[in-house]
Order: C-alpha cells, then sequence, then structure tokens
C-alpha cells in the first residue's frame, strides 16, 4: 500500500501514529489504554480487541453495552476469519404480536425491539478460539472502570444528554431503570463529571468468571428474562440460552489491487463491497477530485439501494452473494453513473447505525471488531441490577410480509454495524471501520478510497470532511467540506446539505501495516475522543 505519511489534508488535525511492536485504536482513550495495557501484559491482539470492547460497554455507554450485539474480522496464521454475534429476534415475537400491540412499524425504543445480545458471546468466542489470557483478566480492566469510576469526556456527554431528552417522551415504567443507572442526579454527566456504575462491575464480572455462561444460561439470562416478562416484551431466557455466535467466511472485492473484506449478510458490508466493485468496474483513469467525488457518491447510492431491498438473513435472500458481487452486474451498475446524479432504483443481478476497535500484535494478529447498541444507547432499557442496557437492534425489521427483512420469530435482521478488512497478495494490510448506523458502508467506502486511491495515510484519511448520502439526489456534508467542491457537485444535480454537526458522520479507526518492515500506522477518528496508542 503506497501511503504517504507525510501528506495531509487541510482539515488534518492529527498527526498519523507510528508503532513496531502493537497497536490499539479506538474511539476513547481509557479504552485504548486497556487494550494496550493488556498487549505489554503478554496478550495478543484478540486479547486486546476482547478487553477494549468490554471496557467500551463502561466507558462510552452511549454507543454500545454489555446487550448488544458485535462482528468482528480476525487475521490469525496467515487466514482472515469472521464472526457474526449479531442476536435473533424472539421465538414469540411476530408481526402480528407487534400490530397488535398497536404498532404500524417496529417501534425505535422500548422492550418490543429487544433481539438477543451477541457481544457477551462474542467477547467468550473469540478469547475460546485465539486468546492467550485468562477470559477472567480480560473483563478486569472493565470491571475496575465500572466500580471506581472515570471522568466522562466531552462527546460521550453530549450523546448521553441527547439520550436523556430523547428518552424522556416515554412516561412508562420500563424505561425508569435507564434514568436510575445513567441519570441518577437527575441530569447527564458533564465533561469532567465522575460516573460509576457498581451494577456493570458485578455484571462484567460475572461474564468474565463464566465465560459469558451466566449472561445466558445463569442469574443475568434470568434478571433479563424476568424484567422482559414484568414489562410485556417478548425476550425470554430461552431465546438467549439459544444464542451462539457464528464463525464465517468473510466476502470481498478487488478495489486498487487489494481485496478488501465484509462480513456476509445479514451484514451491510456487501453494500460497500457493492459500491467498491461499481467504482473499480469505473477504472481511476481520471485526477478530476470533483469526478472522485460524483463516482463514490454514485456509486455508494447504487449499492444503498440494492443493500436495503435486498439484505436480511442469508438463508432469507432472494439474491445471493455471489450474484451481487458478480462483475458482470457490477459492470451494469457502473453503467448508469454518469455526468449527472442520479436518484438510484435497486437493480436484479439476475437480469444482467456503534462503537469500532482495532488491534494489531508483534505476531502478525489484527482485529476489526465492532459493537454496537444500534441507537446510542439502544432500546432505553436498563434490566435493573445488572447495568444491562438492552439494544433495540429489531427496530430494522419490516412489518410489511412482502418486505426480504419482514419481522419472523428467531430471525437475524439486516445490520448495519460492519468490520472492514484490508489484504493484499495474501497479506493483511489492516483493519479499519466506521462506526454510525447508515453511514458505515458509506464510511468504509470514503476510507479505502482516500487510502488505495488518494494515497492518503489512516489519519489523513479519517481526518477528510465526509458527506453522506440521505436520499434520492440528496447528500449531507461536514461543516468542513470545501464549498467549491459543493457548488461542484450541485451543477452535476446534487442536492447538497451542509450539516453544523459532525457527530452524525460516523467515528472510525485503521490500522495497516507495512509488510516489508513491519512497522503498523495508524489513525484514529478526530470527532470522537478517541486514540490510537503504540506498543
Amino acid at each position: 500500500m503506497k501511503l504517504d505519511p507525510h501528506y495531509y489534508p487541510s482539515a488534518s488535525r492529527r498527526t498519523v501514529t507510528f508503532g513496531k511492536h502493537g497497536m490499539v485504536a479506538t474511539s476513547q482513550t481509557l479504552a485504548a489504554q486497556v487494550g494496550a495495557n493488556i498487549l505489554r501484559e503478554g496478550g495478543n491482539a484478540i486479547d486486546a480487541a476482547i478487553a477494549t470492547a468490554a471496557a467500551l460497554t463502561v466507558v462510552e455507554p452511549t454507543a454500545n453495552g454489555i446487550g448488544g450485539d458485535a462482528f468482528a474480522l480476525v487475521w490469525v496464521d496467515g487466514k482472515l476469519h469472521g464472526l457474526n454475534a449479531s442476536g435473533r429476534s424472539p421465538r414469540s415475537i411476530s408481526c402480528e404480536a407487534v400490530k397488535a400491540l398497536g404498532h404500524e412499524s417496529m417501534p425505535a425504543h422500548g422492550l418490543v425491539p429487544v433481539t438477543v445480545p451477541g457481544a457477551p458471546g462474542a467477547w467468550a468466542a473469540l478469547s475460546e478460539r485465539f486468546g492467550k489470557l485468562p477470559f477472567e483478566a480480560l473483563m478486569a480492566p472493565a470491571v475496575a472502570l465500572a466500580e471506581e469510576g472515570y471522568a466522562v469526556l466531552p462527546v460521550a456527554s453530549q450523546l448521553w444528554e441527547k439520550a436523556r431528552v430523547r428518552y424522556r417522551q416515554y412516561d412508562r415504567p420500563e424505561f425508569a431503570p435507564w434514568f436510575d443507572h445513567f441519570t441518577p442526579e437527575g441530569h447527564a454527566p458533564a465533561p469532567g463529571d465522575v460516573w460509576r456504575s457498581p451494577e456493570m462491575a458485578k455484571t462484567l464480572r460475572a461474564i468474565g468468571d463464566t465465560r459469558a455462561k451466566a449472561f445466558y444460561q445463569g442469574e443475568l439470562a434470568d434478571a433479563m428474562d424476568a424484567f422482559s416478562h414484568q414489562h410485556g416484551g417478548f425476550l425470554r431466557k430461552e431465546d438467549l440460552a439459544a444464542f451462539t455466535p457464528e464463525w464465517v467466511d468473510p466476502i470481498s472485492v478487488r478495489y486498487r489491487d487489494h481485496d478488501i473484506w465484509e462480513i456476509p449478510p445479514n451484514g451491510a458490508g456487501l453494500i460497500a463491497l457493492q459500491a467498491l466493485g461499481i467504482l473499480e468496474a469505473l477504472g481511476d483513469d481520471h485526477r478530476d477530485p470533483v469526478e472522485s467525488l460524483h463516482r463514490r457518491i454514485e456509486a455508494t447510492k447504487l449499492g444503498y439501494v440494492d443493500g436495503l431491498r435486498y439484505i436480511t438473513e442469508g438463508e432469507h435472500m432472494t439474491h445471493s452473494v455471489e450474484q451481487l458481487l458478480s462483475p458482470a452486474y457490477l459492470k451494469a451498475r457502473s453503467e448508469l453513473i454518469q455526468h449527472a446524479a442520479i436518484d438510484p432504483t435497486h437493480g436484479n443481478p439476475l437480469m444482467g447505525g456503534t462503537v469500532y476497535l482495532s488491534t494489531a500484535d508483534d505476531e502478525g494478529n489484527m482485529v476489526s471488531f465492532i459493537q454496537s447498541n444500534y441507537e446510542g444507547f439502544g432500546s432505553g432499557i436498563v434490566v435493573p441490577g445488572t447495568g444491562i442496557s438492552l439494544q433495540n437492534r429489531g427496530w430494522s425489521f419490516s412489518l410489511d410480509e412482502e418486505h426480504v427483512n419482514v419481522l419472523r420469530p428467531g430471525k437475524l435482521t439486516y445490520h448495519t454495524i460492519i468490520p472492514g478488512f484490508i489484504t493484499k497478495d495474501d497479506q493483511a494490510v489492516g483493519p479499519f471501520g466506521v462506526m454510525g448506523g447508515y453511514m458505515q458502508p458509506q464510511g468504509h467506502v470514503q476510507m479505502v478510497a482516500n487510502m488505495l486511491e488518494d494515497h492518503l495515510n489512516p489519519q489523513a484519511s479519517l481526518d477528510l470532511p465526509r458527506w453522506k448520502w440521505v436520499e434520492g439526489k440528496t447528500v449531507e456534508v461536514e461543516p468542513g467540506f470545501p464549498d467549491h467542491y459543493i457548488q461542484a457537485l450541485e451543477r452535476r444535480g446534487h442536492h447538497i446539505v451542509k450539516c453544523t454537526d459532525s457527530l452524525t458522520f460516523g467515528r472510525g479507526q485503521i490500522i495497516v501495516r507495512n509488510n516489508a518492515t513491519g512497522v503498523l500506522q495508524g489513525g484514529t477518528e478526530p470527532r470522537a475522543d478517541g486514540a490510537v496508542l503504540p506498543v
């Protein structure tokens, strides 16, 4: 990978970080320190990823929690492994049952959209297969942070307050534990305020001591079952006991002499691969930055409309991954991109919303890991006495019987969280990811194109102002997006909306390895409270 470590765009805010023996990059400094310490104590990249992920549930509860899902791409011994730890819908739920509660579509909050949490199972599965240190030792730093407390950082404080306002609209008893747990003094913690959770410490210790069995079969499962049953939810202990993370074969496309890897559906990584495959079909025989922006936006739109049309749990998809990523289909889709912006529609291949972290060690192992409660804290439901904030992943389901992602009992829904990975010539280049709901595939396209076509280093790639396709010809851009590019894109028919807040444009991390020297380059998100720490 030809990345210029000295080149930065005008928006750059940090310098690229180099390391030789290991590296951890994530969106919260204390969590990054946890992972770096694990590497120093003899753990490998997998151990560091698990410990960092557990710590993030404590120090960045605004974006993930013990009751969320997780995905991972893991490079070990010259091979890339995929882990899908997304949970299924409860066995007792159905479209009819949800509609009987008065909902015309899946609600965003409350117990109805709660699906089986997969994150604790992911931690245990990764440790059992690839870890070096005892699992309880990986939970210990998160336990300490929860018990002793920590000073809340600025971005987390801002998101905390937004969640408090969001959940205040629900005057129902099942939401009270969220306020009791996360706003015990009646307000969100301000930057610098110390927040602690003895309940989360107890839960994380139980997960560590039992390799997550307490969560899926023991006292924690009993607590989730009882609270859900008390307030009319669908989640039951039987649903938790049936959960098993799934090891999967990652999927990829070729882009600029590299292979870009994602988790297969139900994850939305297919969208990013389609967009990159369309761009590869177009080629890079130009040096016009406006043309590059236009192509990337249009390719992303085309990937997204296909993804929203076709992605659900693999066995329920009407079109296969192979069909949607076939060179002939991607070429046909690329031919739709002309000088002017299009209003995209899905194609037919038969005819032609989180926290992210990446780790690396001196053994050559690398991890791309992402976990999420979906929208901020998730459902707004905290199980009393446990600190478990349950995700609202079921919000993605459709109640339309004709939709491919229609709600069914025991089904995996369309999933926004996606870890990414780059290889070249069967060697690891490194993990990358961008959190942020439906921004994630778009962020993947932008990060990969920034590095492999524009040759920006990881930090410079993350620093560039971002764009986000919304619908039709509407594209939102960050406050720092150059005005002359906005004007040029509008002349091509794009409707550009300049936003005042960067928090909706995702937060990413990148680590890449120079396989000739072994030196690591890392970048961390300037839109978050994060850090990239070399070891």
